[in-house]
């Protein structure tokens, strides 16, 4: 696909449109395929799938400044909604198809598996090291930290929080700051 014709699909398009970047070697494309098709299926009246072969349409990954595959890209017209890269699962991929058919911006995008339990690891480590360092209470700070960053997606107050900022940031100012 060139990179023109793909602008014009964008446009054109009457639904909102999810792009699959993908390559047949990509060994985690192909381990995203399955659920990837599941979560397409269960929105296909809703979402116009386009799903572009990395090897095929260098030009729309230039266009689009596609560093890596697999990357999942939401967009409502022209406007990219939601840019995941990497393997994602299937509630990573309901809350892109989601923002597509709402046409915004996820509040909180879940965080892919493996960073979560990356930071859990490092979180652990933090809190072992504080612990065995005389109890230092900033690194054990920090490890509560990056513990709450593996899983603020799943936090109720977070997900109230970003929407009521979300609300407040779209909502125009009606107010009359003109004297008179």
């Amino acid at each position: 696909m060139k990179s023109l014709e793909f602008q014009r699909k964008l446009r054109t398009s009457v639904k909102p449109v999810i792009v699959d970047i993908w390559a047949p070697w990509c060994k985690p494309c192909r381990a995203m395929e399955p659920t990837f098709k599941q979560v397409s299926e269960d929105y296909k009246t809703r979402v116009e799938v386009l799903k572009i072969n990395a090897d095929e349409s260098p030009e729309v990954l230039k266009a689009l400044k596609v560093m890596s595959i697999p990357t999942v890209l939401a967009f409502s017209g022209d406007t990219e909604l939601v840019r995941r890269t990497g393997m994602q699962t299937a509630q990573s991929l309901q809350a892109m198809f989601d923002a597509a058919v709402n046409r915004e911006k996820p509040a909180v995008m879940p965080i892919a598996m493996q960073d979560r339990m990356l930071r859990i690891l490092a979180a652990a480590a933090l809190l072992i090291i504080g612990w065995f360092a005389n109890r230092s209470i900033p690194l054990m700070v920090l490890g509560g930290l990056v513990l709450f960053t593996a899983f603020y997606d799943r936090c109720p107050i977070v997900k109230a929080i970003m929407e009521k900022f979300r609300s407040k940031k779209s909502t125009p100012n009606t107010s009359n700051d003109s004297p008179g």
